[in-house]
């Protein structure tokens, strides 16, 4: 299988959707309205560069395969700034066939192209499977994250 990867354009919204929808269940996020996916793509079209880029993995068939969200930002122990990779999400039968390792070696290279060498991501303890790519990808850090309280 070959994948291309770009940006996701306005033509892609029914299938990224499809995706994000796939994404949001897997994080236990049913059910959110149909303004939640509409916002989300609206400002991944915007193009500002002080919100998300989406990058999305296109197969063979013309199909998208995956999808990642990445967005750059001001750190006080980096003067260049960081990279979070936000969102990262494959079909499941394009799972172990590269995608996602992808989707993340072109949010490196866009990181690069920016000048903000530092990429970072957060995850789920019982995503196994993706941590077995992060492992290889990437050193995971002993940081414990903390939510306050809604």
């Amino acid at each position: 299988m070959s994948v291309t990867i770009r940006p996701v354009e306005a033509a892609d919204k029914a299938e990224w959707q499809r995706l994000f929808e796939g994404y949001q269940l897997y994080y236990e996020r049913p059910d959110l309205p149909q303004e939640f996916y509409d916002t989300a793509f609206a400002r991944l079209m915007a193009r500002d560069p002080r919100d998300f880029a989406g990058l999305v993995a296109v197969g063979d068939e013309g199909h998208l395969l995956g999808l990642t969200h990445y967005v750059f930002h001001p750190h006080m122990w980096r003067p260049e700034g960081v990279c979070y990779l936000q969102d990262l999400f494959t079909k499941p039968e394009a799972r172990g066939q590269g995608v996602a390792r992808a989707l993340i070696e072109a949010v490196y290279a866009a990181a690069d192209n920016a000048g903000v060498p530092s990429v970072y991501w957060l995850t789920q303890e019982f995503n196994y499977a993706g941590r077995m790519l992060y492992d290889k990808v990437a050193t995971r850090t002993p940081f414990i994250r903390y939510n306050r309280a809604l």
